[in-house]
């Protein structure tokens, strides 16, 4: 596969890691990396085959945020060519925000601007202890604004409020005391953390695990109202009788692992 900017590798159990691989500029994104990436997990979020998806990046950074050629190029644009641009990455972060299997960002040294974006957009963040985090945005007199709908939903509208506006570096503790990190561990010890979070997520049905992801979503959007109620009313007992539902019901009555884990039955 051509490189434009990061490496894609599926194991055999189906999980595809996919490195941000511009080291040298610390993982920065431009408009190829961006166009690529959203083809790319698009791809992935379509392959049967891929259970887990685990992003992370190569060299000393996670993601920097935006490349500064790229921000030198934007700066010229005029505004329909600034709202094209901006198009791209929210097409970007939410290709991922709502990728349809587990998400896991591996994160070591800095997540800044749209590196954080990217964090947020994952299910789960396993950090390192000495990664770094910043909404830079308005120190550069610009706005975090396609990534804020998925880091307002991480780190709540308080939290926002004070990192938006001062556009300070916070590290892995705040990251994880916001909710933005589930996990802190020594960078040493990142990869063995990473594939213990895999191992449990194998473990899960992957049908139900598609639908808990589309049902947050429901439930976060909207008052708990009569609709709300019958729908998730409505999702369980779907659920219920699929075949995955069934295998699961069954295995756990005959206290056998499920098919989905290679243990075997229908």
């Amino acid at each position: 596969m051509e490189h434009h900017g990061f490496i894609t590798q599926i194991d055999p159990r189906g999980v595809a890691h996919v490195w941000l691989d511009r080291a040298e500029l610390h993982n920065a994104f431009d408009d190829t990396l961006i166009r690529f990436l959203t083809v790319e997990l698009d791809r992935l979020a379509r392959e049967k085959a891929v259970r887990v998806l685990v992003l992370g990046g190569r060299g000393k950074s996670f993601s920097a945020g935006a490349d500064l050629n790229w921000m030198k190029r934007m700066a010229g644009y005029s505004e329909a060519e600034n709202r094209k641009d901006a198009d791209a990455l929210a097409g970007l972060m939410r290709v991922l925000d709502r990728f349809p299997k587990p998400t896991l960002a591996r994160v070591h040294g800095a997540a800044y601007g749209g590196g954080v974006g990217l964090v947020a957009c994952c299910d789960i963040a396993i950090v390192s202890r000495a990664a770094a985090f910043c909404l830079s945005e308005a120190r550069l007199g610009l706005i975090p604004a396609v990534i804020s709908p998925y880091v307002v939903a991480a780190i709540g509208e308080r939290a926002a409020r004070r990192y938006f506006l001062t556009a300070e570096v916070f590290d892995a503790e705040e990251a994880f005391r916001l909710g933005l990190a589930h996990e802190i561990h020594d960078e040493a010890a990142l990869d063995v953390a990473v594939e213990a979070m895999v191992h449990r997520l194998l473990a899960a049905g992957p049908h139900a695990q598609a639908e808990c992801k589309s049902l947050i979503a429901r439930v976060t959007r909207g008052p708990v109202d009569d609709a709300m109620v019958a729908d998730t009313a409505a999702r369980i007992a779907r659920v219920r009788v699929s075949a995955e539902g069934q295998e699961g019901i069954a295995a756990f009555l005959a206290k056998r692992k499920p098919a989905w884990t290679g243990g075997g039955g229908a």
